[in-house]
């Protein structure tokens, strides 16, 4: 957009100053990953640039990091945890996210704000302060260090997006769509799934994705309340920091990194359609 014809001097200052402080912003937070990726193709063992990488050289770059990475037992074994760990926690948070979003959604509900602020507390509260809580609550009732543990860990911190993004998408819901399905003989359960679901599903897609985002990047937690069989990536990836620095784990970051991105492309074209089927923006 260019600037108004009609601008004073002061607002087309701030028009420009406003995306160069953006720009600077951006820079800032994205300016890591521009030194992470490049540098988990280095084709030897350190973490900075060779000259060799510098002058371009095709000697100088190497895949031997990302195959230490698919081949060693370690990896692949915080690999399989992080990925059944995080489907199974993500299951749990989404289905009783979504329930919990319907109830908070309804003007019969008592003591909403109440409510809602306990169910979105995980996200308020130091996670260490969470992980200390969660390993003497499981300690006490023996399902420290198990994967049932772990999940449960892990579903209590990746229900407040679900109880977020549903509840936004709820906002704009016309209840009517309800009543309408009531007076036609849909019981509950029918409305449920074939009026409020698809509907909702873009948010509940959404708070699915950041769930399942929280539980394969969560370390403090697992820290507290895992055992050696339940090592996740990012505790394999804070043992390699700790233990035996390697590159490998600059691979492992730039594969988090491109995973990541994924994962909010998808939530921002969930955004987008959502708002297209609530008529909010344009088609």
């Amino acid at each position: 957009m260019a600037v108004p014809a009609y601008a004073t001097p002061a607002e087309k200052i701030w028009y420009y100053a406003f995306r160069i402080i953006c720009g600077l912003i951006f820079c800032f937070l994205v300016g890591p990953l521009f030194i992470i990726i490049p540098l988990s193709f280095n084709a030897e063992p350190y973490f900075s640039f060779t000259q060799k990488m510098l002058t371009l050289d095709p000697e100088g770059f190497s895949l031997r990091w990302y195959q230490d990475f698919f081949t060693s037992a370690a990896w692949l074994h915080s690999i399989k945890n992080s990925i059944i760990i995080a489907i199974a926690s993500t299951i749990l948070a989404t289905v009783l996210g979504t329930i919990a979003a319907l109830g908070l959604s309804s003007r019969f509900m008592p003591y909403r704000s109440v409510v809602m602020a306990i169910l979105i507390s995980p996200m308020i509260v130091p996670v260490i302060i969470s992980g200390a809580g969660m390993f003497f609550f499981f300690s006490s009732i023996g399902i420290a260090q198990t994967y049932l543990g772990v999940i449960l860990a892990h579903t209590a911190l990746g229900i407040p997006f679900v109880v977020i993004t549903v509840t936004a998408t709820l906002t704009g819901f016309d209840q009517s769509l309800v009543r309408a399905a009531a007076s036609m003989g849909a019981n509950p359960t029918v409305t449920f799934f074939k009026v409020i679901l698809p509907l909702v599903l873009p948010g509940v897609i959404s708070g699915a994705l950041f769930a399942f985002a929280t539980s394969f990047d969560e370390v403090v937690v697992v820290l507290f309340i895992s055992g050696p069989a339940q090592s996740t990536m990012p505790i394999q990836m804070w043992s390699g920091i700790r233990e035996s620095i390697s590159p490998t784990i600059l691979a492992v970051a730039s594969i988090l990194v491109l995973l990541s991105i994924a994962m909010l492309t998808t939530v921002e074209l969930l955004r987008r359609r959502s708002e297209k089927i609530r008529g909010i923006s344009p088609g």
